[in-house]
């Protein structure tokens, strides 16, 4: 089974941007490594994976670059992340994507998609955001996040896709150990923030396995 991670800087991680495919420093040291970590505990030939993160992008950005990035692939499985930059390069740059664009775009690259490869199956992870260094001079309009997260629930529920619930989880474990200790500038997670997502992932992708 090939899986492809696709997303911004939380997926990208510090990846090696060359032909590594396989290879670990291909993964990056976020969620997409530690998931090809358990998966590699279990059987380390069942599953490839493909890490096609890239730090900055917005919806748009994911939509430009689909066809070299996934299609090409012939993934069973992309697992796509994304929704905090097309808030935060607004609120930083004025070169956000705002949140009825943002459904408009993900819609026609689920749909292109499934026109391309109709057997692939979707996780799409919400976005999140907590306070932090980057965030806290404008996070009542960070919270914005929070209805494009809803926008990637309804996005799933329409096409039938699983969907991975995230600022729950990170909200209760920041009130217990701290925002810093999980998102270490209120968007990007530390190991235990990467940790926490792919827990959650692995919850969502056992209903895909079976």
């Amino acid at each position: 089974m090939k899986i492809l991670f696709y997303g911004d800087s939380i997926t990208d991680m510090c990846r090696h941007r060359e032909d590594n495919d396989g290879l670990p420093f291909a993964f990056g040291f976020g969620y997409p490594f530690i998931v090809e970590s358990k998966l590699s505990e279990k059987c380390p030939t069942k599953h490839e994976l493909i890490n096609r993160g890239i730090s900055g992008n917005r919806m748009v950005d994911l939509y430009a670059r689909i066809k070299a990035d996934v299609w090409n692939h012939k993934p069973d499985v992309i697992s796509i992340l994304i929704g905090v930059n097309d808030v935060w390069h607004e609120l930083y740059g004025g070169n956000g994507v705002d949140i009825k664009r943002f459904e408009k775009v993900y819609r026609s690259l689920i749909e292109d998609t499934l026109a391309v490869l109709p057997k692939v199956k979707f996780m799409l992870l919400a976005p999140f955001v907590l306070e932090g260094s980057s965030t806290d001079e404008k996070f009542n309009e960070f919270l914005e996040v929070k209805e494009y997260a809803k926008v990637v629930e309804r996005l799933a529920k329409d096409y039938n896709l699983t969907f991975v619930p995230l600022q729950a989880k990170f909200d209760e474990m920041a009130s217990l150990y701290g925002a810093r200790t999980y998102l270490f500038d209120g968007v990007h997670p530390s190991v235990a923030g990467s940790t926490l997502i792919a827990n959650e992932w692995f919850k969502a992708f056992e209903g895909i396995e079976e």
